[in-house]
Order: C-alpha cells, then structure tokens, then sequence
C-alpha cells in the first residue's frame, strides 16, 4: 500500500496540516501505518502536484504559517479505485522474532529483556489507542457508536490496533514463561 492511500484516508473526513497529520500518524494511524514526518511531507508535495490534495495558507500570530491539506475529487476518485482492489496478505518483519529464532545462538537474557521492552510498548500503545477510541465514542456506548456513529473506519482500524498489541503482550508474556523454565536465571 502506498503511503498516499493512508493519507487520503487520513484527510478524507478534514483538512489537516502536515504537522497534524504527523501527530495523527504516531498516535492513531500508527496501528496499520508507519511513516516519518520528512517522507509524509514529502508525499504531501507530490500528492498536490498530482492534484490529489489541494492546499490553503492559514495565518498564525506567534508562529509559521502552516498549509492544510484537503482531499480533491480526484483524491476522492483515487482512494476509491484503491478500496475497489484487492489488498496485499500482510507478512511479518520483526527483528524481534529473529532474535528469538536464533535463540539458541542468543544471550537468552538480551531477548528476554527485549521481549519485556516490546510487551512494555504494546501496553502503552494500548492506551494510546484506547485513549483515541474513548474520544471517538465520546459519552456514547459502543453499541450507540455503532449505530449512529460517522467515523467507523477509524473506529475499525483502533480495534485492530488494540487487538494486535495485546495479542503482542500474551505473545510475549507466553515466550517469557517458556524461556524462564527452560533457563532459569
């Protein structure tokens, strides 16, 4: 997936700036997207030359003036031909798993300690997703949400964020079960 089709989707609802859209992306869009500030605002140039986006200056007092970014019909058009596609099998990168794969090879205590610094950044990414799901059901229950609520693709995204980082936390809790009775300190 192209890193355009996360940020159409991220600006589909509001214009936002670069900076915003980058906060947007370390706190909630970062549970199925990474990117880092320089290549979304690079992408955000091309996507405007492309006419993808449109751009307006706002002014400000004290600070820069800062450029919001709003999807165009032809924005609209391109991220709806890419929900029509077929979307990649998602496979699995992670330098952790390699380390625990070449256990036997391993200081077991520096994958242990590595297991226990991934369990630590699932629990606060839990928080930090749970914390951006409570502002988008607002005082409603979920079932309220659910049923007259507008931002359900952010809603579906979080879910899976909060699911994949405590399935993270059981992953690693399970491997340092296992690794404690198999080397005991």
């Amino acid at each position: 997936m192209a890193l355009r089709n996360a940020l159409l989707a991220a600006l589909i609802d509001r214009e936002s700036s670069g900076y915003d859209l980058a906060k947007r992306f370390s706190v909630s869009v970062a549970n199925f997207w990474t990117a880092t500030p320089q290549q979304l605002y690079r992408e955000l140039e091309k996507m405007e030359a492309e006419g993808l986006l449109s751009a307006r200056m706002v002014k400000q007092d004290r600070r820069p003036d800062k450029r919001l970014f709003s999807v165009t019909e032809a924005g609209r058009a391109a991220l709806h031909a890419f929900t029509r596609q077929d979307p990649k099998p998602t496979t699995v990168r992670d330098e952790l798993l390699v380390q625990v794969e070449a256990l036997s090879h391993a200081d077991v205590g520096s994958v242990r300690a590595a297991i226990e610094s991934r369990i630590e950044q699932s629990r606060q990414r839990v928080a930090t997703y749970e914390a951006s799901l409570a502002e988008i059901l607002g005082p409603r229950s979920h079932e309220e949400f659910l049923a007259t609520g507008n931002r359900i693709g952010p809603y579906l995204t979080l879910q899976r964020g909060i699911s994949f980082e405590r399935d993270n936390i059981a992953w690693g809790t399970l491997a340092l079960d296992i690794l404690a009775r198999r080397f005991p300190s």
